[in-house]
């Protein structure tokens, strides 16, 4: 236990103030009516002796913004991946080396009660992972920020493995209490549903609606050693007490009140899809909820921004562009923009012209993939029944897109269809990506490839009307978490070298490519990545009771099960060592330890055989006895973030391998860069810019480009062409065919055998050759310790550009047009001015 220096000295007075305040909690908080503690007590009793240390900056950081009166950004995402809270806190208020000490001093350990923690899993993947990142990145950066989402009862269900399948589980993460968050009834709303719209000469009512209630519950977002406190709000849903009883005048009492769990299920759970879209009339309900009670919160905000002003302070909404924005995280909260027309023209009756300007103006939408199955499509009916006033307003803002359209490229009827906001067809469709893109100032990409492809196909009649709206904005992730708080070896060693200003200034790492040759350096590098190997042997032991070989390359592919993610590349892989290996016993080979984590969509049938397929493969592998040590497959059961933080930095490779064009931008990439993970992968995301930052020679790259992948379709992808000329694929393909990893039932994997021959849009065989040659690139390096290192090095060094920094600051610039603050607001005990 050495006083790590990144984390900060812990002084005796602080140290002192964190037992006495933990003791209060445990004592008056917490146990009063039992004699003993438990564990989970002592969690409690720390988290909220953390909690204290926020909500004295929290309150001042929201007086500051009341007095300045900042432009506020809003960021509206139905996912928020949020992981654990607890150490991201410490490490952001510099309190983890005084709580660890204090701890110790008291009998106890800390990573023990970090462990005890719920990961709050409210989102898929990716999107809500981003979404998490930017909230750090923005209360760092000083900006006046707000996260708004939904409170899911439950998140993104628990995964168990059994007999080699995935079995979900519901994951009750509030089952204990969540110290992190503040309910706030007194600003809970109104949401209305259904009904119908009357015409008036007064103006346009929604009338005859279902009310539900959206009750917010605040949780504190501190930046790094800045005493800003940002407020993510996340809504519940509430039904309002005299939900149904006036329906029941028959006096079914107890039936009226059962019944108010209808409106509540609003927010019970988070749909578990990634990359689809499921058309359900619940989903539209979180969209819409969401929505509604946001822009009413944001409004309250808007028009009473002085500090204590509950009055409404501003009437004209002249200047709401200047002091709002909102970011449209993917389509989900695409309803903020028919919804803000029907505030401004309905209730606040703005001119409808002037309503327009203002809602573009406010709204920006960032969009996050290219796969048609993902693109939210609602039916007209679903819309007519429960959100009819909207159907209105997206009928009229269509109309009058078309009519420009048609003025500029007059009698071009097929371009009218393709821009349409209405799709025609036996199901009239809403397209809400092309609402989006009408409705917003600016629509972004999330690496430049995927920004490109965005401009040349996705949305191309769009960006040759309107090309200044489109830009680029490469994600990036928080140092803090994905380096400061998951890797402090790592940290330290870098901080020795360079300094600590990398943690806000994610390029100063650019400076350790001094140390490129620095034997001591590359010495204490590979130490660090082998520790962190052994840490995690050492829990797969404990945790999965496998044991693996902590000197093999710890080959890592982590993230949802997809086809387009290509995980079955990696599975045809595995078996061609496996077969290597049987072929020649006698002969050396690179030891590996292959492991794939990551969790499919209940009702996504391909990807739970993909599952089965990886945990029938290691069932194979790992009990033949011929290939000992030399290979392991292990599936990782119920990745999650938690899970990221102990794996990532313990890679050797990481594997990013998703068919070119497919992937938007992906983020576990970066986080294995800067952790010191070398990259396999293809020119696909954000693996393009990792590759010109470092150097392609300094990753893996294999596999056809996005313009090798477009000829391959022009052509015609035959797969059984690669099945006849390569043996070994052919071989690995029958074995899985002949039921040789599934002997109790051959026919197993009959679905995946002929996705991958006769229907596989991702063509896993067509770079399946480049793959395996790359592969064995991989094994040469690894053989040589120092040159891996070095190159390691290069990585980390060159990885600062992928920092979620770096991506909101362009945000606020390009996007927003505010201005990122380095100065901190002084902390709670000293005066504010």
């Amino acid at each position: 236990r050495k006083q790590i220096s990144v984390r900060g000295i812990a002084g005796l007075g602080d140290v002192a103030e964190v037992r006495k305040s933990f003791n209060r909690h445990l004592h008056f908080t917490l146990v009063k009516d039992r004699n003993v503690a438990t564990p989970r007590d002592y969690y409690f009793a720390l988290a909220h002796t953390v909690r204290d240390h926020l909500v004295g900056r929290w309150i001042r950081t929201q007086q500051h913004y009341y007095e300045r009166d900042p432009k506020r950004i809003y960021y509206l995402s139905l996912e928020f991946y949020m992981g654990r809270t607890l150490q991201n806190t410490m490490v952001n208020l510099g309190l983890q080396n005084a709580c660890d000490e204090a701890i110790y001093q008291l009998g106890l350990d800390l990573e023990e009660l970090e462990e005890i923690e719920e990961d709050a899993g409210l989102g898929n993947g990716g999107l809500g992972r981003l979404a998490a990142c930017f909230l750090d990145s923005m209360a760092t950066l000083g900006l006046a920020a707000y996260g708004y989402g939904i409170r899911y009862e439950f998140g993104i269900f628990n995964q168990k493995i059994v007999d080699g399948w995935q079995v979900e589980e519901a994951d009750d993460w509030l089952r204990y209490g969540n110290p992190w968050e503040k309910a706030r009834p007194e600003y809970m709303l109104p949401v209305h549903f259904y009904g119908r719209v009357e015409h008036t000469a007064e103006g346009v009512k929604w009338i005859d609606t279902q009310v539900v209630l959206a009750m917010p519950y605040d949780t504190p977002v501190p930046g790094y050693k800045n005493n800003t406190v940002n407020t993510m709000r996340l809504w519940s849903a509430k039904a309002p007490n005299d939900f149904n009883l006036q329906e029941f005048n028959m006096g079914d009492y107890i039936e009226a009140v059962l019944d108010r769990n209808l409106a509540e299920n609003i927010s019970r759970v988070l749909y578990p899809n990634d990359n689809f879209f499921e058309g359900k009339e619940l989903r539209l309900k979180q969209e819409y909820f969401v929505v509604a009670a946001t822009l009413q919160d944001i409004i309250r905000r808007f028009k009473s921004s002085k500090f204590g002003c509950r009055d409404p302070v501003r009437t004209c909404f002249e200047t709401f562009p200047d002091k709002v924005a909102i970011q449209l995280n993917d389509t989900h909260p695409a309803l903020s923009i028919p919804e803000l027309m029907r505030i401004l023209v309905d209730v606040e009756k703005v001119d409808w012209d002037k309503a327009w300007e203002i809602t573009k103006r406010t709204c920006a939408y960032t969009n996050h993939t290219v796969l048609p199955e993902a693109l939210e499509r609602w039916p007209v009916s679903m819309f007519e029944k429960l959100l009819p006033r909207h159907l209105e307003i997206i009928y009229a803002l269509n109309q009058m897109h078309l009519d420009r359209v048609a003025a500029l490229y007059p009698g071009d009827i097929d371009r009218l269809r393709r821009m349409s906001v209405i799709e025609e067809g036996d199901c009239k469709r809403i397209n809400m990506a092309h609402l989006c893109v009408i409705g917003s100032h600016a629509v972004n990409g999330v690496a430049r490839i995927h920004s490109d492809i965005v401009k040349n196909s996705v949305f191309k009649d769009f960006y040759e009307l309107e090309p200044e709206k489109f830009q680029n904005k490469t994600n990036g992730i928080t140092p803090r978490r994905w380096l400061l708080l998951c890797n402090p070896g790592l940290a330290d060693i870098i901080a020795e070298k360079i300094g600590e200003g990398f943690i806000t200034d994610l390029s100063q790492l650019k400076k350790l490519l001094e140390f490129i040759d620095n034997e001591t350096f590359i010495r204490d590098v590979a130490k660090v990545k082998q520790e962190n190997k052994l840490k995690f042997a050492a829990y797969l032991e404990e945790h999965y009771k496998v044991k693996i070989n902590p000197m093999s390359m710890f080959d890592v592919q982590v993230k949802r099960i997809h086809e387009y993610k290509r995980q079955l590349l990696n599975c045809l892989h595995a078996i061609t060592l496996y077969n290597r290996i049987r072929c020649n016993p006698s002969k050396s080979f690179v030891p590996r330890t292959i492991m794939i984590g990551g969790k499919a969509a209940p009702g996504y049938h391909m990807a739970k055989m993909i599952i089965k397929l990886i945990t029938s493969i290691g069932e194979v592998i790992n009990n033949d006895p011929y290939v000992g040590d030399k290979l392991k497959v292990i599936f990782l059961e119920n990745y999650r973030v938690s899970l990221a933080e102990k794996v990532i930095p313990a890679a050797d490779l990481s594997q990013q391998i998703s068919t070119a064009g497919t992937e938007a931008s992906g983020t576990g990439n970066m986080k294995f860069m800067v952790n010191g993970a070398l990259t396999i992968g293809t020119m696909d995301g954000a693996n393009v810019e990792m590759a010109e930052e470092a150097g392609e020679e300094n990753l893996f790259i294999f596999g056809m480009r996005v313009e090798d992948v477009e000829a391959l379709d022009q052509k015609g992808y035959n797969a059984r062409e690669y099945y006849e000329r390569l043996p070994e694929l052919r071989q690995a393909i029958d074995q899985i065919t002949s039921g040789f990893f599934s002997p109790r039932d051959p026919g197993c994997f009959k679905d995946v055998v002929n996705m991958l021959m006769y229907h596989d849009r991702f063509k896993v065989f067509a770079d399946y050759e480049a793959y395996i040659k790359c592969q064995g690139q991989v094994d040469q390096l690894f053989m040589d310790p120092r040159e891996w290192t070095r190159k390691v090095i290069r990585n980390i060094a060159c990885s600062g550009k992928f920092s979620s920094d770096r991506t909101i600051t362009e945000y606020a610039r390009e996007i927003w047009g505010v201005e990122p603050s380095a100065t901190a607001i002084p902390p709670p005990n000293l005066p504010r001015n």
